[in-house]
């Protein structure tokens, strides 16, 4: 039996194929286990930090890629005590088999380690969130949205570089000068990118809106559904979704609809020229007991201007920041009651009727 054992095969002894092969078949065969007990303890460091941490979720979230990473690291790790076989090591366009093979393993483990790493910034988010949801102020749920994306993207560009520097032995500081220069030039044409990006820092430290506010901007009128890096999404009164360059959004005169103390509504009368001052008087007072419902905080009532057409009567009332539904009820009710106002005192609308003379 030890003489099996002893015998070489492509460079390597068999005991040491059984050795490597047992090894990444027990950790292949336990993976589910051995990742529950490491992210068991990777829980506690994280409960020392957030106390109300649910251990299912994290355990459910972060086990799989978790798994798979230490899959991959032990099967690296093992493989890397054999010696590779001459008899394979063949020359493919200046790279050997070795070397190819090497290059693939050390990018599988930076890739499922970053994939860890990414997975365990969505389960920080997550609790992040749930503090957020607590306080009334929306402002923390999208600077926590704008983060993750954010350093979602550093950690890819830092995944990026250790591939090359590991993978492909390339001298990053060498590569970040000539990318530096590259970049400048690269910086210049994508200055609009840059600008939007930059946008979004002024809109989560400023805070002109957040999201779910109504907003206007560029005759476009809706509710913010979701802040990126690059572009804020609008819903708008259409059901559309419109997407806007963050520069735009500094940039552009932008109305918080959400912000307003008030909703303004107009009420705008022309009544014909052969009115008595007498009804009108009565038509001036009766539309300051219509606009002087509960809903209505304050309103203005004036007889505005006489033309060569109409007698013209404006009221500008104010309600509190009700919903459009609720506002347009109470502009409704206002523009009816003062029609019917008008019927009782028989008064018309100026151009409701027309006298026609003819002379010789």
């Amino acid at each position: 039996m030890n003489d099996f054992l002893e015998q070489v095969w492509w460079d390597n002894p068999v005991r040491n194929y059984l050795i490597a092969g047992g090894i990444i078949l027990f950790v292949w065969l336990f993976m589910r286990y051995i990742s529950r007990y490491v992210a068991g303890l990777l829980f506690r460091i994280v409960h020392r930090i957030w106390n109300n941490v649910d251990k299912q979720s994290f355990t459910s979230l972060v086990m799989k890629p978790l798994g798979f990473f230490l899959l991959i690291l032990v099967s690296i790790a093992a493989l890397y005590k054999l010696n590779f076989p001459e008899i394979i090591n063949v020359t493919i366009y200046k790279y050997t088999a070795k070397e190819i093979v090497h290059c693939v393993g050390t990018i599988v483990l930076i890739v499922s380690f970053i994939g860890l790493l990414l997975r365990i910034i969505d389960f920080i988010a997550v609790l992040l969130e749930k503090k957020a949801n607590l306080t009334p102020d929306q402002s923390d749920n999208q600077l926590i949205v704008f983060f993750k994306d954010f350093f979602k993207v550093i950690l890819v560009i830092i995944g990026i570089m250790m591939v090359l520097k590991y993978a492909f032995d390339l001298n990053i500081g060498g590569l970040l000068t000539g990318l530096s220069i590259v970049g400048a030039a690269i910086a210049l044409a994508l200055r609009e990118s840059l600008e939007n990006l930059i946008a979004s820092f002024i809109i989560f430290f400023d805070k002109p809106f957040i999201m779910g506010d109504l907003v206007k901007v560029n005759n476009i009128t809706g509710s913010v559904e979701r802040i990126g890096l690059r572009s804020t999404r609008i819903r708008t009164d259409q059901k559309t979704y419109v997407t806007v360059p963050n520069k735009q959004m500094v940039d552009s005169i932008l109305d918080n609809l959400s912000l307003r103390t008030q909703r303004r509504g107009d009420l705008k009368l022309e009544i014909g020229l052969q009115t008595a001052p007498a009804a009108i008087e009565q038509l001036l007072a009766g539309i300051n007991t219509i606009v002087g419902r509960k809903e209505v905080e304050n309103a203005n009532v004036l007889l505005s201007d006489i033309t060569s057409n109409a007698i013209v009567i404006l009221s500008d009332y104010y309600t509190a920041p009700i919903t459009i539904q609720e506002f347009n009820q109470v502009k409704q009710e206002i523009n009816l009651q003062s029609l019917q106002l008008l019927g009782e005192l028989k008064i018309e609308i100026a151009g409701s009727s027309t006298d026609v003379r003819i002379s010789k």
